[in-house]
């Protein structure tokens, strides 16, 4: 078996017979601690015959030697891998990061010749990526783009702010159109734009009043805010039914944000009737009487529109957006028409 480098003490493995054995294929995952294996797998390290790894520094490799499983560090050909099975015995593979692709083809193109008496082969995946495992990924790529990208390591919040304007109405837009396909990368975009700015953000600013903050401290803000804002789903209060849900939230948010007027909040950059509505749901939520302010031109009875709008529980910028769009296809329609 002269293809076995070992990383431990010195060993070899044991003589092959006519028996085809079983080999274990090792997954796990880098979203994991290392160490936190299944119990099975754990079972198979300890009863194998022979742990073999093509990688030197596998993160797994310490926490295995530790628990007392020897490691070889070998990178077999299916052949070999195939004879050192041979006498019924069982041959753990740790799977590198690469996925040992030479090895699997070459087991499959065994496998698929008939000639070989190949051992029983199994997959078992040791560690599984939690939900939202992936979101570890993209905080870790858009670190490096951040150092290494020459247009986005000198980008800044003011400079990225029409993007996020941007990919919100992209992301608008694919809701609307019932793309499922679209959705999910326009979301993809959207959360793009968080972790760009929590990444520049950790880097602070050009004043003491800058202080860094990260995307933990992003993800750790809204958690705190989710679950105290749900008293009816983390603690004792109860809410059966939608209503009793947003009054929750009305009266925890108020308490949190102690403000003089409820137009506090409401950002006056959003599109105009957007902005009406925010406005006239707010006022009617608080039970005010407020007359509308009178004048002349489009604008004041664009405005009576947006809050009686509201009012019907319609969205007067979803409505309109909505219009405009089967005007846009009425454009084409006649454009076709006029070739």
């Amino acid at each position: 078996m002269g293809y076995v480098r070992e990383v431990n003490d010195t060993q070899t493995l044991p003589p092959a017979d006519a028996s085809p054995g079983r080999v274990i294929l090792l997954t796990t995952s880098h979203r994991v601690a290392p160490g936190l294996l299944s119990w099975p797998a754990w079972q198979a390290l300890h009863g194998a015959d022979a742990v073999l790894c093509g990688d030197a520094g596998h993160p797994q490799l310490p926490y295995l030697r530790e628990a007392g499983v020897t490691v070889t560090h070998a990178s077999p050909t299916a052949e070999e891998l195939v004879d050192a099975c041979a006498g019924g015995r069982t041959v753990v593979v740790v799977a590198t990061a690469e996925g040992d692709r030479p090895l699997t083809d070459g087991l499959a193109r065994l496998a698929g010749s008939g000639r070989v008496a190949m051992p029983d082969l199994e997959l078992l995946p040791a560690s599984y990526d939690l939900p939202g495992a992936r979101l570890l990924d993209l905080v870790q790529v858009m670190d490096q783009i951040r150092v290494a990208c020459p247009w986005s390591s000198q980008q800044t919040h003011k400079g990225l702010a029409k993007y996020a304007i941007e990919e919100a109405y992209e992301l608008v837009e694919a809701i609307e159109d019932g793309d499922r396909d679209e959705l999910r990368e326009e979301l993809g975009d959207v959360l793009l734009q968080v972790v760009f700015h929590a990444r520049i953000a950790e880097e602070g600013g050009p004043g003491e009043e800058d202080e860094p903050f990260s995307i933990d401290d992003v993800a750790g803000g809204i958690v705190d805010k989710l679950i105290h804002r749900h008293p009816h789903v983390f603690g004792d209060d109860s809410a059966d039914t939608p209503e009793d849900v947003k009054a929750h939230w009305l009266r925890t948010k108020a308490v949190e944000k102690q403000r003089s007027s409820l137009t506090e909040g409401v950002p006056v950059g959003q599109p105009a009737l957007a902005l009406t509505a925010k406005l006239a749901s707010r006022v009617r939520t608080a039970g005010l009487e407020v007359e509308l302010p009178s004048g002349e031109g489009i604008g004041y009875e664009l405005l009576t529109l947006a809050v009686q709008a509201e009012a019907q529980g319609i969205d007067p910028e979803a409505a309109l957006r909505s219009a405009a769009r089967a005007y846009r296809e009425a454009v084409r329609t006649a454009e076709a028409t006029n070739l």
